[in-house]
Formats: C-alpha cells, sequence, structure tokens
C-alpha cells in the first residue's frame, strides 16, 4: 500500500551520512525527518547554524509521504471556536502563523519543481449553514479573506461553504527532495533515550546544547503528559483516475465527511476518519462513495495517514516542558500537518537562537489542557490498560487491538501500529513487540 506521492523516488538523492559508533557533537539535534524535522533542518542550515538530523528509518518514511499535501490557513471551522475559546485576539495570531507559512512555502517553492499551485480552499456543510455563516463572521473580524459560496463543483449539494482563496497544494516529497540536497542527514538512527540534551541511539551518542524532537508523537512519556493530552486519528485516501476536476482542496465541517483535491489528472478523496484503534480499513466507505458518484472513475492508489489530534484543537510547539530546558517539541498538528509543519520550523528556528516570536506563547505546549477531551482521553487510556491482551504496547501498556483490514495491530490509546510480526510502523512506541 504505497500512496500516490511514492510512485516515483522522490527522495532518492538526499544527501546520507552513516553514523558511526563514535559519538557526534552538534549544536542543534533535530530527531524526526518527516515534513516538520526536514524545514528545521534547511531553516536553521540557512542561518548557518550547527545542526544535525536523526531519523529512525528513511526521511519520507513516515506520516509525510501519506498526506494530502495542501497548504492552507483555513483548518475547518477553527477561526470561529478560537475567538469563543481564546478570543480574537489569539484568533487573528493563529492565523497570521499559518498566513506566514503559506507565504514561506511560496518563496521556496518559486525556485524548486514540486507542483506547486495555488487553489481555494473551502469548508463545506451539508446541512448547516449556521456553522459556515459563523465562520465567515469570525474571519471577517479577523481580517480574513473568506467567501460564502454554495456553488461547489462536487457531486452534491450544499448548504453552504467558506472559500479562502490565495492557498496552495504540491507534492510533498518532490518538496522535501529538493531541500534535503546538502541537508546533515543520519538515516537509520533511531534515538531510543535523551538525557539532558545527549541522545542515545542505537549505535552511540549525539551530544548537543539543543534538541528539537520532531517525531510525529513525542516520544518521551516523563515530560510535557503529551500521552494524555493528544491521541491519533487514522484517515483513508483514494486517488481516482477519469474522475472530476473539482479546481480547489475541500473539506467537510463534519468529521466524517470527505475531502477532496486534485493531482494532475487524478482526483484524490479523503475520509473514514476514526481513533486509531477503534476500526479499520475504511477504503469501502470511499470506495461506496467513489461508485455512487464517480462510476466510470478507476482507482490508481489508496493509503492512509494518521494525525495527532491536540484536546483544543492548536498543536503544541515550543519548549518539550516547563522543567526541560534546551528541549524543544513539534506535534499536534490537527490534520493540517504541511502549514503546521512550516509554523513550527519557523517558530522554533527563532527559539533555539534565542530570537522572540510573536507566537511562542500561543502554541505553548505547556499551556493549559483542562479541556472536557482531557477526561475522554483519559478514560480511554485507562479502559484499554485494563482491557486483558497477550498483545501489549511497549509505550505505555495499553491492549492492541487487531487491524483485519490492514493487517496490524494498532494501540487505542496513543497510535502506536506494529505488523502481524511484531516490527514498529508508527510511534509513539520506540521498539517492536516483544514475544
Amino acid at each position: 500500500m504505497k500512496s500516490l506521492w511514492e510512485r516515483e523516488p522522490a527522495c532518492s538523492d538526499v544527501n546520507r551520512i552513516k553514523q558511526e559508533k563514535q559519538e557526534i557533537e552538534t549544536d542543534i539535534l533535530i530527531i524526526g525527518g518527516g515534513m516538520a524535522g526536514i524545514l528545521c533542518a534547511y531553516m536553521l542550515q540557512q542561518e548557518g547554524i550547527p545542526y544535525g538530523l536523526a531519523e529512525a528509518q528513511t526521511i519520507c518514511s513516515g506520516v509525510t509521504k501519506n498526506t494530502t499535501a495542501k497548504i492552507t490557513s483555513q483548518h475547518g471551522l477553527i477561526y470561529d471556536r478560537l475567538i469563543r475559546k481564546f478570543g480574537v485576539e489569539k484568533a487573528k495570531q493563529y492565523l497570521e502563523a499559518n498566513e506566514a507559512a503559506l507565504c514561506k512555502y511560496r518563496e521556496i517553492c518559486r525556485d524548486i519543481d514540486c507542483d506547486f499551485e495555488e487553489k481555494p480552499a473551502y469548508i463545506y456543510s451539508l446541512n448547516d449553514r449556521l456553522k459556515i455563516e459563523n465562520e465567515i463572521l469570525a474571519l471577517e473580524k479577523l481580517a480574513g479573506h473568506a467567501e460564502f459560496t454554495q456553488k461547489l463543483p462536487l457531486p452534491f449539494s450544499v448548504v453552504g461553504a467558506v472559500k479562502y482563496p490565495n492557498q496552495a497544494q504540491f507534492h510533498p516529497l518532490k518538496f522535501i527532495s529538493a531541500i534535503s540536497k546538502g541537508l546533515h542527514i543520519y538515516e537509520h538512527t533511531a534515538v531510543r533515550e535523551i538525557v539532558g540534551t545527549t541522545a542515545v541511539t542505537d549505535h552511540s551518542k549525539i551530544i548537543a546544547k539543543k534538541i528539537i524532537v520532531a517525531t510525529h508523537f513525542p516520544f518521551l512519556n516523563k515530560h510535557g503528559s503529551y500521552f494524555l493530552k493528544m491521541y491519533q486519528h487514522r484517515s483513508y485516501v483514494l486517488a481516482l483516475d477519469n474522475a472530476q476536476n473539482v479546481n480547489g482542496m475541500y473539506v467537510d465541517v463534519d468529521q466524517k465527511g470527505m475531502s477532496f483535491r486534485n493531482y494532475g489528472n487524478l482526483l484524490l478523496i479523503g475520509g473514514g476518519a476514526h481513533r486509531t484503534g477503534k476500526t479499520g480499513g475504511n477504503w469501502k466507505e470511499l470506495r461506496n462513495f467513489a461508485q455512487q458518484y464517480y462510476p466510470s472513475a478507476a482507482e490508481k492508489y489508496h493509503w492512509a495517514t494518521q494525525d495527532c489530534m491536540t484536546l483544543d484543537g492548536m498543536p503544541y510547539i515550543g519548549a518539550y516542558s516547563s522543567g526541560t530546558a534546551d528541549l524543544y517539541v513539534a506535534s499536534g498538528f490537527n490534520k493540517w500537518g504541511m502549514t503546521s509543519s512550516m509554523a513550527a520550523a519557523l517558530l522554533l528556528c527563532d527559539m533555539v537562537q534565542q530570537k522572540r516570536n510573536p507566537y511562542e506563547k500561543l502554541f505553548s505546549p505547556s499551556r493549559s489542557i483542562m479541556r472536557p477531551q482531557l477526561a475522554v482521553n483519559a478514560f480511554e487510556a485507562v479502559a484499554n490498560l485494563l482491557t486483558p491482551s497477550s498483545k501489549r504496547c511497549p509505550h505505555l501498556g495499553c491492549a492492541l487491538k487487531w487491524n483485519e483490514y490492514e493487517h496490524t495491530w494498532d494501540c487505542p490509546c496513543h497510535g502506536s501500529r506494529f505488523t502481524e510480526e511484531g516490527r514498529l510502523i508508527d510511534n509513539p512506541s520506540t521498539g517492536d513487540l516483544k514475544n
């Protein structure tokens, strides 16, 4: 099961460095070779700051290769909710941070071939016009450029949609391949433990002055309480040939609804979202939809992805915890990993240089997590800890669920996934299942 982006060896000519058995010293160590980690490395190299990036497998091998690669500031109906929960000022900061990220992508992509295209982004509703209207009003308060529309090139009617112009989409692996050339990347270098600012790998140690953890789900449990304030969602994608060109990016306000975008002559349809470990393999839902609305289309690719979800809907970017000096994190992108990765890189590169950044407080991982969802998340973890099972996740001991559609063992607590034989696929676990 390979994504559309993997059909070409886009990351094949990346500069790779093998960590031998000697210790390595650097100013900044980045852990994780996905979009966020690679962008941090790119930014630091542009600033002339010594760094190294450690990736457990190969770059492009994790979540980034399974994205639908939408670069947008419109993250669902987020601005009405942010104004109600946090006020106009913080909501405006969130919009500004993501617009700055989009602007940076535009700047970088001018000089590289990564199929970067400016497209409008749409958030639509099948049955709740009021939610759409409220989001439009919220964006007006923030000086956003949203428009209301009911006319969409989708195979069903909607009661309304937020149209946000001048957003973008691209080929994520072509982008990473282009910006990774010349970066200091240590592949097949799994970090098993962090002691202070020293990373212990399978080979030796990497001694740094500061460390950025960009591993999708943070793997250090003793700091930051990420196991309480995050969980993972799984969703599914089909790429269809001989289907409609929708000329934009579309997301349903309903979490169980469909998303759409084109890449070349292919239509990408996403959906079937659920908490990891609850069920699996919701391609059937997408295929039924495709058969109903695009009966002449042919399925060319199908794949699945995984997203870290925070309890308040905003990423965790900044100091790993209040008690860990010189340790930083980027996580919890809530299905909007492309824009959030760039926002994270811009913020963290300022922070490791001790430069002031206007969004440091907004994205602080130490902000309050006292939300009703916290109790729900804690209950899920406790329930699975008490569930009898012969297969348990090495991360925190939760009972694993067999995913019969993808033939994997999935953790309902925090989203670690393993092959049928017990090999690690997705973190936060740092090792394989033990017999």
